[in-house]
């Protein structure tokens, strides 16, 4: 690369219905910033405009897709076809490939992007810039190993990653979880694979901190509890267990809800109205999750990917209700981690409000396993990323 030239970074996160891959996208992408370094994220998140974007890097945004089931996608604004929203999102991330020419491309989660849409671009990389790197960023745990294997078996996708990219990270540890063993990945594949370890988020300072639970009206001694259920599309049943909790007898602590941008109106109106009779406070999207997740004594989440790195990141308590349907991912993370001492988890089916309120007294009066097993856990993906981006650029 000569001396002046820029370095291209180009990232496809094709965020169906939810926060975690434009989260995620944007910690790797701030981190990974440097001099001459640029990066532009392709994504189908609604809400990218709501986040900072610091200077060396855009977006641009595709047309969003809503999920109804694990094969079947709808346009989420526009009235069109399904698939004419499809191949508008196809060939706008065909277009920025060919013009932005990355040095660097990195897709997150779907090998081929939704409904195969990066396909193509990955295909022009390999005839036209030989040179680019193609990286494929998996979550520690996509779904259980059967399911998974199948699919992939189904796409094509073991080919795909075998012909089409240079490189596969691995956002995870692989003593907690071995996708290699799981899924069935071949010698061939495996030797491409790096795991990176989990990826941090900032940490706020403790004047930050101070300021959050002040701004809340929390006095020295008061324990918090913050209820986040990510995106908030399928978020109701914890948020509504939680606050029959609350109105069945009063809590010994401060509660904090945030439902997330995609829960429907309908049911945030239910919630608000509910909570401000409880004296708690409801917002449906929080901007600076990690200085609420730090003022926090338990955080209590479904146990996405981002949002249990956020939470590890700040060191705090987490008890868990994570969902079975449509994947098995967020209860497999569940136990995994509960093996760790990591977090606590109630499964979906046993949660009640009355195990609710036991399970969270328990780890507001002995928080001492948990926080001990936090303070020991290391999240290295933003080093490892780092290290890998040097070598590349030599």
């Amino acid at each position: 690369m000569a001396r002046n030239s820029t370095y291209n970074i180009l990232m496809y996160s094709h965020d169906t219905y939810g926060l975690g891959h434009i989260r995620r996208s944007m910690a790797i992408a701030s981190h990974l910033l440097g001099p001459r370094v640029n990066i532009l994220i392709l994504t189908g998140s609604p809400i990218a405009g709501r986040f900072p974007f610091p200077e060396q890097i855009d977006y641009v945004r595709i047309p969003g897709m809503i999920k109804r089931t694990n094969e079947e996608y709808l346009p989420l604004s526009i009235k069109i076809n399904a698939r004419h929203a499809l191949d508008i999102r196809k060939n706008i991330i065909t277009a920025t490939v060919k013009t932005f020419q990355p040095q660097l491309f990195i897709v997150d989660k779907e090998p081929l992007g939704l409904k195969r849409e990066v396909l193509p671009a990955l295909q022009w990389l390999r005839r036209n810039r030989p040179g680019t790197r193609t990286i494929l960023g998996l979550r520690d745990i996509m779904d259980d190993a059967q399911t998974t294997r199948q699919e992939w078996r189904d796409k094509g996708v073991y080919q795909i990653l075998e012909e089409l990219y240079s490189e596969i990270w691995v956002y995870g540890n692989r003593e907690l979880y071995d996708p290699i063993r799981e899924y069935g990945i071949s010698d061939a594949v495996s030797a491409k694979i790096h795991f990176t370890g989990y990826i941090p988020r900032k940490v706020p300072s403790p004047e930050g901190v101070q300021n959050v639970r002040k701004e809340h009206g929390l006095q020295e001694g008061d324990k918090l509890v913050v209820v986040t259920t990510g995106g908030g599309g399928d978020g109701f049943t914890v948020m509504d267990t939680y606050l029959k909790m609350l109105e069945t007898a009063p809590a010994p602590f401060k509660s904090i809800l945030i439902t997330g941008p995609f829960m429907p109106k309908s049911e945030r109106k239910n919630l608000n109205k509910r909570a401000r009779k409880q004296g708690a406070r409801l917002y449906h999207f929080y901007r600076q999750m990690e200085k609420i997740f730090a003022a926090a004594d338990v955080v209590v989440s479904m146990g996405g990917y981002n949002t249990l790195c956020e939470i590890l990141t700040q060191r705090t308590v987490s008890l868990v209700i994570p969902r079975e349907t449509p994947r098995k991912e967020q209860m497999i993370r569940a136990r995994t981690f509960k093996r760790q001492n990591l977090i606590d988890y109630i499964p979906w089916d046993d949660l009640t409000p009355e195990l609710l309120r036991q399970r969270l007294m328990g780890l507001i009066a002995e928080p001492q396993i948990c926080r001990e097993a936090v303070a020991r856990f290391r999240l290295t993906g933003i080093d490892t990323m780092k290290q890998r981006l040097k070598e590349f650029r030599g």
